[in-house]
């Protein structure tokens, strides 16, 4: 798990008669070293903890107080508490010395004590774009106790004191146990709420700030424009999957991805963001304008399925390429088309060894959800794209080592598949595993207290596992095989081209700032698709269990490597490498040996247990 320590990797992974071996960095005493905090850091968190290590038989002092806690190679991470703004803490050991400063900065804008607007504080802060009679809110932060407005047009809009104001912890809180809500009172914030019904541009708001009879007034940062409901703006997706969110930011949660050239008629916008008319947002940067004043609506007829290689497709023909969504069970699979209106009598959907039903409904007068009930409870992973203007939506079929050995006449039901498992499951042959070191190259991860990168051991590890599952007949797929750098983009590329049975991330994990790195142990595991849940919390439990191991948790989690949707994919967290006792554990080779071994196995259970 990426974490922003100061120093740079020191040493690559060597190999030796083509065993693995940990240099001797992740080891060996050392003179005093901090890795975290860097010299000069800023935080916001109420804490910080202190990453490092020194020879064990002297003590350690962070400004002239001992270290209690330390492993026994002299590792140690002790947090301790920030005042807001600058700290300054000394780690001495013997004659040496580290000073490092951490800056506490608020969470909270700060409230003028002057009779003027905060920095920056004024919203909407950039240009925004509405349908008629859809709310407009405005916002300020200002000392208290004054009257603020703001004149949009010829439209005066109070801005009324939020006397209290509710403030959410960062999704990262889950990981820490700290996801509580906190009241934020007398914090300056001053809203209001009004609609516009003319379309037009309304230009950037003026907010006025009045106490004690003096004024003030501020431009605002963004414009407002309301749309004529005639002026029907119509996009299309150019990105291969355009990334559909909740809202205006990439603090909103994902949709399911758009297929290259689905059309939408725009509905809002806010900054570099299009509001589209199903509802999900998009960059624009995502899309092209289309030429045309007619809302993109489609009707549907018939629906036919064929078999390819490994999967079957279902075949939608449209008018046009239309938004969608996918909706993921246990034992079945739901997709829904936007702006689509049935004509549909006949469906074609013959024997199959995945798809026992499909089941439609027309559930509002543009939108249509198609269910397909599953033979099985496991999923194996699916695709979107569209083929002109025909909607391809493709399931993928168990692994072949699964299947009934006369795919052609079996009826395929659960119980001729678990019997034929039992039958042809004694390894792991033609069975496709894709392993993903985390990090590489400039990108090193976390550091252990002796600085030992997270990148080399995501690596030395991989390679141990795909040894295991080699020896029990798999076939195995690195995402990278040295220390080199490769983009999240391009491993993701890499799992939807291989369509592996089953696809891991290796990592080891960090904590924010607020953590208790000194104290923090264990084995996570994160998913996101329902096809990746049950392999996850499977091999979750089962590492827990063989290996003896705290269990820090299982999290859904949105991360580049759980969301590919064309393989049951997942991420482990191995443990902690800033928890001093644990990198120990991390970084002996024995352990590394017993992990990979036990990832291996637990990996061929699973395909034993597999329904």
């Amino acid at each position: 798990m990426k974490q922003v320590f100061g120093l740079a990797a020191l040493t690559d992974i060597m190999l030796i008669g083509g065993m693995m071996t940990i240099p001797l960095s992740a080891h060996a005493e050392s003179p005093l070293t901090v890795v975290y905090p860097p010299p000069d850091h800023q935080t916001t968190a109420e804490q910080i903890f202190f990453i490092g290590t020194a020879p064990s038989q002297e003590q350690v002092f962070i400004n002239n107080q001992p270290i209690k806690k330390r492993s026994h190679a002299g590792h140690f991470a002790p947090s301790l508490p920030l005042k807001m703004g600058e700290n300054i803490f000394t780690i001495r050991h013997q004659d040496e010395e580290i000073k490092i400063k951490v800056t506490r900065n608020s969470e909270q804008p700060e409230v003028p004590k002057t009779l003027a607007f905060a920095p920056d504080s004024l919203t909407p802060g950039v240009d925004i774009t509405r349908m008629p009679h859809e709310p407009i809110c405005l916002g300020a932060v200002a000392p208290p106790n004054a009257n603020v407005s703001a004149m949009v047009g010829r439209s005066k809009i109070l801005l009324l004191p939020q006397l209290e104001s509710i403030d959410l912890p960062p999704n990262s809180a889950v990981l820490t146990a700290e996801n509580r809500p906190s009241i934020n009172s007398n914090s300056g914030k001053y809203q209001g709420c009004t609609t516009l019904e003319i379309s037009r541009n309304y230009g950037k708001p003026v907010f006025e700030l009045e106490r004690d009879g003096k004024k003030v007034t501020k431009q605002g940062r963004g414009q407002i424009e309301i749309l004529s409901p005639k002026d029907i703006q119509v996009v299309e997706v150019i990105a291969d999957a355009g990334v559909a969110r909740t809202g205006a930011s990439t603090n909103h949660s994902r949709l399911t991805p758009l297929p290259k050239g689905t059309r939408a008629r725009v509905t809002g916008k806010e900054g570099e963001w299009l509001r589209l008319d199903y509802g999900g947002w998009l960059k624009a940067e995502e899309t092209k304008s289309v030429l045309g004043n007619i809302p993109p609506q489609s009707i549907i007829r018939g629906i036919t399925a064929r078999q390819v290689e490994s999967a079957t497709e279902i075949i939608f023909p449209l008018q046009l390429p239309v938004p969608v969504e996918v909706k993921q069970k246990e034992t079945s699979i739901t997709l829904t088309l936007h702006n689509t209106t049935a004509q549909t009598d006949t469906i074609r959907l013959d024997a199959n060894p995945i798809i026992k039903r499909l089941d439609w409904q027309q559930v509002s007068p543009t939108q249509i959800d198609y269910t397909f009930e599953l033979h099985q409870q496991q999923q194996w992973g699916y695709d979107l794209r569209y083929e002109g203007t025909s909607l391809i939506f493709t399931l993928r079929h168990p692994p072949q080592a699964l299947l009934p050995s006369d795919i052609n006449t079996a009826k395929y039901q659960g119980s001729n598949l678990a019997e034929s498992k039992v039958t042809q499951l004694q390894s792991l042959n033609n069975i496709e595993i894709l392993l993903d070191p985390g990090h590489g190259g400039q990108e090193s991860g976390a550091k252990g207290p002796t600085g030992y990168p997270e990148k080399d051991v995501n690596l030395l590890l991989s390679k141990l596992i795909e040894q295991e599952l080699n020896q029990l007949g798999a076939k195995v797929y690195l995402t990278r095989e040295e220390d080199v750098d490769v983009s999240l983009k391009k491993r993701v590329a890499m799992i939807d081209k291989i369509k592996p049975d089953l696809a891991i991330s290796i990592h080891y994990n960090a904590l924010p700032d607020s953590g208790d790195a000194e104290n923090t142990q264990g084995i996570s595991t994160f998913w996101y698709n329902t096809q990746a849940h049950d392999p996850a919390m499977f091999l979750h439990n089962y590492l827990v269990t063989q290996l003896n191991r705290p269990s820090y948790g299982t999290f859904w989690n949105n991360l580049a490597l759980t969301r590919p949707h064309t393989a049951p994919t997942f991420l482990l967290e191995l443990g902690f490498m800033i928890n001093p006792e644990e990198f120990e554990w991390i970084t002996n080779t024995q352990e590394q040996q017993k992990l990979a071994k036990a990832i291996a196995q637990g990996i061929k259970e699973w395909f034993v247990t597999v329904e």
